[in-house]
């Protein structure tokens, strides 16, 4: 597989490195300083971009791998505003295009376990839900778009009513890589479930899976279609 890293920050640097480690070739890195090489004649032969930048420039850089003809995996979160309108492109096109919020396994299982212990809560109005997430100081998007998935998953799962007092809190620390808790607390009972990432190995090489099941592929993915949840 021949790939295009767009974003060379310590998530697209950790990308190269598992590319790399699974045989793969890296034949083109796009960053804030060369963003010109993203274009036809220098993604001749690139089977997948992987995009995880900021989301100032997300949208741009979908809407360009998508035009020339290129499939895309974004990991970049916070611009998911205008999911329709890529969706919507990539139909129209022909492309292909693999979107998550988180792309760590482990995550993915949570968000699935999350809209269980939803339903089996639905009807408990004495629970309070609070979802937490903590990330290193660098991260820009708060709540981070994790913590957001289990937001939305709660209330589609959930008795609105069960659901008011409802609240997502986030804090920035240090050099933390990443925890999510959905903790339902009532007078007598505190029920939680949590995640925490150890390094960003774990997403990087969900985002190479992405990519690697993405090729030959059109459409428009999400990690449910990669692990089959």
């Amino acid at each position: 597989m021949k790939a295009a890293i767009i974003g060379y920050g310590k998530m697209g640097r950790e990308i190269e490195r598992i590319l790399r480690e699974r045989g793969h070739e890296v034949v083109l890195i796009v960053d804030k300083d060369n963003g010109q090489d993203l274009c036809e004649s220098k993604v001749a032969g690139v089977d997948v971009a992987l995009e995880f930048t900021t989301p100032d420039s997300a949208l741009g850089n979908i809407k360009k791998c998508l035009e020339l003809g290129v499939p895309v995996v974004c990991g970049t979160t916070a611009w998911t505003a205008h999911l329709p309108e890529i969706e919507e492109l990539c139909r129209r096109v022909g492309g292909a295009f693999f979107w998550a919020s988180n792309y760590s396994v482990g995550v993915n299982v949570v968000f699935e376990l999350n809209r269980v212990l939803a339903r089996l809560m639905d009807g408990y109005p004495e629970f309070d839900v609070t979802i937490e997430e903590t990330h290193h100081v660098e991260k820009r998007d708060a709540p981070s778009g994790t913590a957001m998935v289990l937001a939305h998953d709660v209330l589609d799962n959930i008795d609105r009513k069960s659901a008011d007092n409802l609240q997502v809190v986030s804090t920035r620390r240090g050099v933390a890589t990443g925890t999510h808790t959905v903790t339902y607390e009532s007078p007598s009972d505190i029920i939680t479930l949590r995640h925490d990432i150890k390094n960003r190995s774990g997403l990087a090489l969900g985002a190479v899976m992405a990519a690697e099941f993405l090729v030959g592929k059109k459409g428009v993915y999400t990690m449910k279609n990669l692990l089959k949840l």
